[in-house]
């Protein structure tokens, strides 16, 4: 539970003033012995822990899911393979599984969209990496238009749906090869491009480092790079930006 949730229970006498004591002085983390799963990062941040799930043992993985769908309800693990989300499953059967964006969803509480965040691709090689940014925006709440497949080889498909993208409160630009999809939208919208490097292309891309050097080199004003493939971070960080903007909106700068 959130802070303001316990406080509002306790108001409306759903628990007791010691039951809320209790919550308040319990570690910020539950100790696993193998991990320490940050249970207040919530209530820090906005944002619960995600799950990075490639590399994790399977009986590590099993634990720290179960612990945080007990816990918070809605949990993310990122880069999972479809043997984890098996074994995921065993224990959450509620859990689901994108294999394209490589990530296991287990939602218990619902999630209301918010804003609008624009997740844009290059190609549609890239739109694996945008998934990942963009069914994270939505996990977090933010509500995502995708507009895949409009790359600087033919500049009238982008030019055909701009409507969304200079609507939206931030935008992800997604692109491999030389990376140069974020200059053009930076010069095209007024507000946030986060740029994302795929490692997409022939050898000399270097594995997207060819793409994360035009990115950070742009002269287009007002994009942010995150890392290679780091579709994650991206969405984590438009949805920051959206929330913002949201508020603004709406007056809460609470």
């Amino acid at each position: 539970m959130e802070t303001k949730e316990i406080l509002e229970k306790v108001r409306n006498g759903e628990i007791s003033v010691e039951a809320a004591e209790k919550f308040f002085r319990q570690k910020p983390f539950e100790d696993l012995g193998f991990a320490k799963l940050d249970t207040h990062r919530k209530i820090r941040t906005g944002f619960g822990e995600v799950v990075f799930c490639s590399g994790k043992s399977d009986a590590h993985l099993k634990q720290i899911f179960q612990k945080l769908a007990e816990d918070e309800g809605n949990v993310l693990g990122t880069r999972a393979s479809r043997e984890q989300f098996n074994l995921i499953r065993s224990l959450c059967p509620d859990a689901v599984y994108d294999s394209l964006a490589k990530l296991v969803k287990v939602i218990r509480k619902p999630v209301g969209l918010q804003g609008s965040v624009a997740v844009c691709t290059a190609g549609t090689a890239d739109i694996p990496v945008a998934e990942e940014a963009a069914q994270t925006a939505e996990f977090f709440g933010s509500k995502v238009d995708r507009v895949y497949d409009v790359g600087v080889s033919g500049l009238h498909r982008l030019f055909a749906n701009l409507d969304p993208i200079q609507e939206a409160n931030c935008v992800i630009a997604v692109a491999g090869m030389e990376g140069a999809l974020p200059s053009v939208l930076g010069g095209l919208v007024s507000n946030p491009v986060i740029a994302v490097p795929t490692s997409i292309g022939y050898g000399a891309s270097l594995q997207s480092i060819s793409a994360l050097l035009t990115m950070l080199n742009s002269c287009a004003n007002g994009i942010a790079v995150v890392n290679i493939d780091n579709g994650y971070g991206a969405g984590y960080l438009a949805t920051q930006i959206n929330r913002l903007a949201c508020r603004k909106e709406t007056g809460n700068h609470g």
